[in-house]
């Protein structure tokens, strides 16, 4: 009769672990490069020329900082994005924000006023264009003390900035299109 050979427990527990790593990195990864597919689509959606990393002139002799910059059927469009993970207390009045997640808690400035000052920084440009700004919050974020003014979620901003009628976006586009010649000749920073 065979004798009952046992098994050490490391032969076995680390190829386990192996694949338990590689199964936590290709979901995480996955997760990662959908939420980026995502970003992408609803960008292209609603915008129909864009400009990352710009810097455009504010006040006297000062300059500010726009991540990107879209060109809508509705006029121009500043998106600055937050990528955080937890829930985010934030209001309209409230100077910083807080965000905890089930491993940390940390806070930030409210980033309103200076999206005010981005959009008064491009206003002052193409003063006879709707110009629009926005804080987008990735979905990693959950709001459960309501949601403040400038505040949107992906699929908010593709509701409120897409465009079902494509006929009649494209002659609204055209007609901004003048204005945003003035804030590519204004800008500086990455081309689109």
């Amino acid at each position: 009769m065979a004798e009952f050979l046992p098994v050490e427990p490391l032969q076995w527990l680390i190829p386990l672990a192996a694949i338990l790593l590689l199964l936590t990195i290709w979901l995480i990864y996955r997760r990662r490069t959908s939420a980026a597919r995502r970003l992408k689509r609803v960008f292209a959606e609603i915008g129909y020329d864009r400009i990352d990393n710009l810097i455009v002139p504010y006040g006297d002799e000062g300059e500010i900082q726009i991540d990107h910059l879209f060109l809508t059927s509705q006029g121009l469009l500043i998106v600055d994005i937050k990528d955080v993970v937890g829930t985010v207390f934030g209001s309209d009045k409230m100077q910083d924000w807080a965000v905890i997640s089930e491993d940390r808690r940390y806070t930030f400035s409210n980033p309103q006023p200076s999206l005010y000052d981005r959009i008064a920084a491009v206003s002052d440009i193409v003063r006879q264009v709707p110009v629009a700004g926005r804080i987008l919050f990735l979905d990693g974020a959950e709001f459960t003390k309501g949601v403040p003014g400038l505040v949107s979620s992906l699929d908010e901003l593709a509701s409120e900035f897409g465009e079902d009628d494509k006929k009649a976006a494209k002659v609204r586009i055209e007609a901004f299109k003048p204005h945003w010649e003035l804030i590519q000749k204004a800008a500086r920073g990455a081309p689109s």
